[in-house]
């Protein structure tokens, strides 16, 4: 279920080529732990095995793109490279350092297999919100969310077998923090992806649409990590979500809300706002409003330390912390409440926006991700929460100014909140 996967096999069955999928695995990535770089790692073992029964040869290659693709692309005479995309700046730099290192006559592609309609299709320029992409998006399903050619086992067989994958010596190669660690709950690789898929259709779907910001009903789809880490591919989700929306039409629709208009306004805003982890990606009145209010007398000013251990004087804060560093996923409604609360207790709105980036990078299956940043709510991004990207100005507030405010008596009203707090107290 990869478009550049798909457009590879195509130029290499159209050429009579044999086809190789080669992954650089880099050292370290942002904030990224052993947490995340496991789950990475035990989906791809799945990878290599299906290549292997497609005859098509997998390389796992240690280091940056740059550093050792250049030289396999020449040492295995490649005739043509297809890559896939992501916004965020990092990749982007890969990209563009493997293009410039690459032999002159081996041409390059690059395609979108991340969002359902291409990131540069959707739309030429940043989209102010949710309702001025929603309907671009919308007009263009009908030529992009199709069913998926098949992948067939590979004709041409390689002049050169794969290297055999020491997986175990990859591990030990990461300059990663160790402590942070990995989840029992979320079971790596595409099988397990694909079961969580149709959990999701059979028991939680017909409550997404009315229960979805209740943090104590299961009603969430829970695949983001699959979504992340490219093991379930949205567009897969949505075909199998669409087939029952006759059945459950409120919660089919919530869903492509937020999985396919949401998730690619946040790709949108990353990939055309270079500021898109930083308060000067905010619009002018954010900016404006939060200047206005960065001297405020905060009621209470907490370290990182403090927060990333829950120890605040907000219950409701601390569990939802706490579910965030044992499970590697906070309830999406409760990320905005998060979110926003860092902006209250914090010397500023900068440094409310780093320790919230932080925080989810570290702890978050699905962090590092352009959701993280940008998309409007659930699940919200830091951009969202902290400096009103995609959202519109409020009456103004101390501290908050004219951002969307949220607080504790708000949650109360809509869901049962110590209900929540007694499943993530912390451990005495």
């Amino acid at each position: 279920d990869n478009w550049a996967f798909l457009y590879a096999q195509r130029l290499a069955l159209k050429q009579e080529l044999p086809l190789h999928v080669c992954f650089c695995l880099v050292p370290k990535f942002l904030d990224a732990t052993i947490r995340h770089y496991g789950f990475m790692l035990k989906g791809l073992q799945e990878v290599a095995e299906e290549c292997a029964e497609l005859n098509i040869p997998f390389h796992l290659l240690l280091g940056y793109a740059k550093d050792v693709l250049p030289a396999f692309v020449v040492e295995h005479g490649v005739g043509g490279l297809v890559t896939d995309f992501c916004p965020l700046r990092l990749p982007r730099q890969w990209v563009e350092d493997v293009r410039e290192r690459l032999p002159e006559d081996v041409p390059f592609a690059q395609v979108d297999a991340h969002n359902i309609v291409p990131c540069w299709v959707a739309s030429p320029k940043q989209e102010y919100s949710a309702r001025t992409i929603r309907g671009k998006i919308h007009a263009q399903l009908p030529e992009f969310l199709t069913e998926f050619p098949p992948v067939i086992c590979h004709p041409y067989p390689p002049s050169c077998k794969a290297e055999p994958i020491a997986w175990e010596a990859c591990y030990s190669s990461l300059q990663v923090d160790r402590t942070v660690k990995e989840v029992e709950w979320a079971t790596p690789g595409t099988a397990a992806g694909l079961a969580v898929l149709q959990s999701f259709i059979a028991e939680r779907l017909k409550s997404f649409g009315s229960h979805r910001n209740d943090p104590n009903k299961a009603a969430l789809s829970n695949l983001s990590p699959w979504f992340h880490f490219g093991q379930v591919s949205t567009q897969r989700a949505i075909l199998e979500v669409q087939k029952h929306q006759s059945k459950y039409k409120e919660s089919v629709d919530a869903f492509v809300e937020e999985a396919v208009v949401r998730r690619e306004l946040a790709e949108n805003f990353c990939y055309y706002n270079e500021n898109y982890d930083s308060v000067q990606g905010a619009y002018d009145w954010a900016q404006t409003t939060l200047k206005l209010h960065a001297k405020d007398k905060r009621p209470f000013l907490y370290e990182l330390q403090k927060l990333e251990q829950g120890t605040t004087h907000d219950p409701l804060w601390n569990a939802a912390q706490l579910q965030m560093v044992r499970e590697g996923k906070m309830h999406g409604f409760l990320r905005m409440y998060w979110a926003k609360k860092i902006l209250e207790w914090t010397h500023s709105p900068e440094e409310a926006l780093r320790f919230a980036i932080y925080l989810n990078d570290r702890y978050e299956l699905d962090g590092r991700d352009p959701n993280g940043y940008a998309p409007s709510p659930s699940p919200a991004g830091c951009l969202w929460s902290i400096c009103g990207i995609h959202d519109q100005g409020w009456a103004e507030r101390a501290i908050f100014g004219k951002i969307r405010y949220m607080n504790y008596a708000g949650c109360k009203r809509k869901f049962d909140v110590g209900q929540f707090e007694r499943r993530y107290a912390p451990s005495t």
